[in-house]
């Protein structure tokens, strides 16, 4: 008999310190971008299929799961204005949401000092095509999308 409760042997990653909601074509997807490259994570509305140069499908999953697994590993990117990217309520980047304001305190708690820019849809949807891989989620919430810029691991003394 296994020492653990059976409903906590589900939740337990197969890896130590990599959260278990991201699969191994996620890892390998992080593992391969490079500095300024973007990863997209889309709504179960957005067309991912149509768009992706690269779909991983996270089906099941919302994005702020997904969101903020991402960023315990990923660094982000803190040379331009802004590293991460996200929808607006309305398509309109001075409105938001219930989902806009989650995402918003995730990044305060995970990303402090990384600015987050609302995009319109005429500025965010080419920026989701343009992007290394689109994660396709089951995100119910409208206007869900979200964008992350990868950056470099600093590291001290380096030449």
């Amino acid at each position: 008999m296994s020492p653990c409760p059976v409903g906590a042997r589900a939740a337990r990653a197969m890896l130590i310190g990599i959260p278990a909601i991201l699969g191994p074509e996620l890892l390998f997807t992080l593992r391969s971008m490079g500095h300024g490259d973007e990863i997209a994570l889309v709504d179960g509305n957005y067309p991912a299929q149509e768009h992706a140069r690269r779909l991983i499908r996270a089906d099941g999953h919302g994005i702020l799961p997904l969101f903020e697994a991402i960023l315990q590993l990923m660094p982000l990117d803190r040379t331009p204005p802004a590293a991460i990217f996200r929808a607006a309520l309305h398509n309109d980047p001075a409105q938001r949401g219930p989902f806009h304001d989650r995402i918003d305190a995730a990044s305060a708690r995970l990303a402090p000092g990384i600015v987050i820019q609302p995009l319109s849809g005429p500025d965010l949807y080419p920026r989701i095509r343009a992007a290394h891989t689109i994660v396709a989620t089951s995100e119910p919430a409208l206007y869900a999308n979200v964008i992350l810029r990868k950056g470099v691991i600093d590291t001290p003394g380096a030449c």
